[in-house]
């Protein structure tokens, strides 16, 4: 039965709750000790793709296939960072911050994702948290945010094939032998949920995979197993990797790892119990899917109950292996959706994860909106979702230790507007505002263990699919002129938050 501990009764009960108001908060408000950082993605700022022995991505190749970037943008120069990275470091610092979370570009170490190492990388990344740790701020670093070695792909289809374990420890455990004597904090995978669906079910992301519409949309793929395979392939990678570390690395360096998720909070859309069984399918097919195998050892009862044979299995070695096999948890949470069961098949035909979930979730239903929208037509501003997400993991994961690795919103990059008004983010400040008032909630009067807070993102940047559509940063990136970072009002609002 779905209310089996009461933890469905309990968050549904703080999902109808009222809502948190606008509040005058501070750093001073959270716990001692509570980090407060911004977050990036190599792909989306460093540039310099064809510098210091770098090899391609399949990134790369998607963002240079014409029409999949909404304004043909490419990322090969992004916002530079590779070469700013020091004046953006004194940004952070000037910001107030105490962590930054980047990701490493695999193919800037292993140019083949395997093979000869190349040095020019290796220091490149060095250079950084070394001017990291110059001005007091923790590096906290993501493996793997999706930009997979072309090599990889092109050899034996990336995370299609269980090579790629071995690949991907034999990446990690260099880096955590030439940077582990600095870094703390290791993140493996970013997302893991997301590259799948939009990456081999989907296919509206690299490496663009997928068997809908019989394959008009993608060349190649299939969206009944791919998305399963590579789930696992994952999964397996994190646990070998967390092993290698806790075994070889971690008793010298006293550092932690974690995987980082991605997690819509979802809220049924009505009280059946239809709405609210598909609500917790919902939420098994996101969060459980990653979550469920590393803290019991295998997937949830309702994936292996829908999906059959098509899911993999764990042995009882890899199950082991798995579970526990983190020492925090990231949490990716921007946005929340009304879900409901799939009563009239709105899926039915697709043959994939969306249909065996069996949930539809939108944030319009029955011409209810879920809250305001920010630019992206997927992000809707709920900042309860925040509280609500963070008494589900309490409730049912045993309060285990989480940092919010990502959480921010973006505005539309319009020419049209003067730089000076552009600067002017309101309704970024209100958001963080919002949802950290929420978490602050979360966390003193719920009892949740939550240890940090990474903001979505100090710079406007290459925002995937969206090119430079999108701007989510705290500083206004120009692309106009060189490059240049001018601070939104929200780098003031953040400023004085974390002053205080």
């Amino acid at each position: 039965m779905i209310f089996k501990g009461g933890i469905l009764l309990t968050i549904l009960m703080i999902a109808l709750g009222t809502q948190i108001g606008v509040s005058q908060i501070s750093r001073s408000n959270f716990p001692d000790g509570f980090v407060f950082g911004t977050a990036s993605a190599a792909f989306q700022y460093e540039g310099a793709v064809k510098e210091d022995g770098r090899g391609p991505t399949i990134w790369d190749t998607y963002s240079h296939t014409h029409g999949k970037i909404l304004d043909n943008s490419t990322a090969d120069v992004a916002v530079d960072h590779y070469h700013r990275y020091r004046e953006d470091i004194q940004l952070m610092k000037d910001l107030g911050m105490d962590a930054y979370r980047f990701s490493i570009s695999w193919s800037r170490i292993f140019p083949n994702g395997s093979g000869e190492l190349n040095e020019a990388g290796v220091d490149h990344y060095n250079n950084v948290i070394n001017e990291l740790l110059a001005y007091g701020i923790e590096p906290y670093i993501t493996l793997y945010h999706w930009d997979l070695p072309k090599a990889l792909n092109d050899k034996y289809k990336g995370w299609l094939s269980p090579q790629i374990i071995d690949d991907f420890a034999n990446y990690a455990e260099t880096c955590f032998n030439k940077f582990g004597d600095r870094v703390k904090n290791w993140i493996t995978f970013n997302e893991p949920h997301t590259l799948i669906i939009l990456g081999y079910d989907l296919g509206m992301e690299a490496p663009s995979r997928c068997s809908i519409g019989n394959h008009t949309l993608c060349k190649f793929g299939d969206s009944a197993t791919e998305p399963y395979i590579v789930g696992h392939n994952i999964l397996l990678s994190h646990a070998i990797a967390a092993n290698i570390y806790r075994q070889k690395y971690k008793p010298k360096q006293n550092g932690s790892i974690a995987i980082t998720l991605d997690v819509m909070w979802f809220e049924s859309n009505t009280s059946s119990i239809v709405d609210i069984e598909a609500t917790q399918r919902a939420q098994d097919f996101q969060l459980g899917w990653f979550l469920d195998p590393l803290m019991t050892g295998d997937y949830p009862r309702s994936m292996r109950s829908r999906v059959g044979s098509r899911l993999p299995t764990f042995s009882e070695s890899q199950s082991a292996l798995l579970k526990g096999s983190l020492d925090f948890l990231g949490i990716n949470h921007y946005t929340t959706y009304y879900a409901s069961n799939d009563t009239y098949g709105m899926f039915r035909g697709f043959n994939d994860t969306f249909e065996d979930a069996g949930a539809v979730t939108l944030p319009v239903m029955g011409g209810k909106v879920i809250g305001d929208r920010a630019n992206s037509m997927w992000l809707y501003i709920v900042p309860r979702g925040m509280r609500s997400l963070m008494n589900y993991i309490k409730q049912k994961y045993g309060n285990f230790q989480v940092v919010i690795t990502e959480n921010g919103m973006d505005d539309p990059n319009d020419p049209s507007i003067p730089i000076k008004d552009a600067l002017k983010d309101d309704k970024r400040i209100k958001y963080h505002n919002d949802y950290l008032t929420n978490l602050l909630a979360a966390i003193k009067e719920d009892g949740c263990n939550v240890k940090g807070y990474f903001a979505w993102s100090l710079l406007d940047n290459w925002e995937w699919t969206s090119g430079y559509t999108s701007r989510f940063g705290l500083y206004f990136v120009d692309y106009n002129d060189k490059l240049k970072r001018y601070p939104k009002d929200s780098v003031q609002w953040f400023k004085n938050f974390l002053s205080t």
